[in-house]
């Protein structure tokens, strides 16, 4: 069943318009060679973390410098905004800031601000451990929404995992709701270590007004411990079995369960082109550089010493240059696919109760 919300509609609206010739030609949208329409750009404005979770990629290039380390080459509010600018005329529509983590940078209110001026709809993905004390003021910059990772409720297990403390995430989460940063999603990756916290964040979702969950794939081509991995179908097969309803976004046909009261997203790009088939998002480095795979490093693209039309350039060169499946790239030190083996199953019969 599709799901029919305001991104689905987003993304048909912009084939249309293409298609009629009424509101952009085909020089100012940006669709790649396999007709995905671009309209999503994800931002890191750091790739300094406060947190040093184990399983952190820090969008595809490899895990964070820790807080205090000095970080040339970050991206000030005025430089993001002209690129948003410049996006937007190419049809983007959404943009997310993410990192490391974004809150780490001072002027995060300031960057919201310098956004919203051309896109309305701009959201952050967070660890929440400084957010209580900032989303009143991020919400009055004009963010929409929030991410915040959240791998379980257990003080020790989120220390194990994540190396940083719950309870300050715990009450970011509450500023954020309180701010109206709504829906607050709640991401929890899905590996081995995590699975039995599925159960309980269903519960603590499914019982607080405005949270939504999303489950997230571990990735072990990024982070390298495929060992770590989990069967996601298995997981999928467990959230059907008890959901009230399941329907499918259009965002890289993500399946969305309705069950105990919350509403649980499943994002699963690990073996499955299905996923990247649906990509409708590419993504700008925290030094300014296009990419357009989260995956794939390999084909980045500078946009510091370009002119508007080099820039503009480059957001079309990044959409023509993305491929229709991301895991036949990935591969191990000796060649190997690692993308064409799968996880061994059963963890879900062990941790996920009847």
């Amino acid at each position: 069943m599709w799901g029919g919300g305001r991104e689905e509609w987003k993304h048909f609206e912009a084939l249309v318009n293409y298609l009629a010739g009424t509101a952009m030609d085909s020089q100012r949208m940006l669709i790649d060679s396999f007709g995905r329409v671009v309209t999503d750009l994800r931002i890191s404005v750091t790739s300094r973390c406060n947190f040093s979770c184990i399983y952190c990629h820090n969008e595809g290039l490899g895990h964070p410098p820790l807080l205090d380390d000095q970080e040339d080459g970050e991206m000030g509010p005025d430089e993001i905004g002209r690129y948003v600018r410049l996006a937007r005329e190419l049809g983007i529509g959404s943009v997310k800031l993410t990192g490391g983590e974004p809150l780490v940078r001072r002027d995060l209110e300031e960057i919201v601000d310098r956004c919203v001026q051309h896109v309305s709809d701009v959201s952050l993905t967070t660890n929440g451990s400084a957010l209580a004390g900032r989303a009143d003021a991020l919400r009055l910059a004009g963010l929409k929404r929030v991410n915040v990772s959240l791998d379980s409720l257990d003080p020790h297990a989120f220390k194990d995992i994540r190396r940083g403390s719950l309870q300050p995430v715990l009450a970011g989460v509450r500023a954020a709701l309180e701010a109206g940063l709504k829906p607050v999603k709640l991401n929890l990756v899905v590996m081995k270590k995590t699975m039995q916290y599925i159960p309980a964040m269903i519960d603590y979702v499914g019982g607080t007004k405005g949270l939504k969950l999303q489950l997230i794939q571990f990735m072990p081509e990024l982070v390298h411990h495929e060992e770590w991995s989990t069967d996601m179908d298995e997981l999928k097969e467990w959230l059907e079995k008890r959901a009230d309803s399941v329907i499918t976004r259009e965002m890289h046909h993500r399946r969305i369960y309705h069950l105990n009261g919350a509403e649980v997203e499943v994002v699963d790009p690990v073996r499955n082109p299905e996923f990247c088939a649906n990509c409708h998002r590419i993504r700008l480095t925290h030094d300014a550089r296009l990419k357009g795979c989260l995956n794939r490093n390999g084909n980045l693209v500078s946009l510091r010493g370009l002119d508007d039309y080099g820039i503009r350039n480059a957001f079309r060169r990044v959409t023509a240059e993305r491929v229709p499946y991301y895991g036949v790239f990935v591969r191990d030190s000796e060649g190997e696919t690692i993308l064409g083996r799968r996880p061994s199953s059963g963890m879900g019969e062990r941790y996920l109760r009847p």
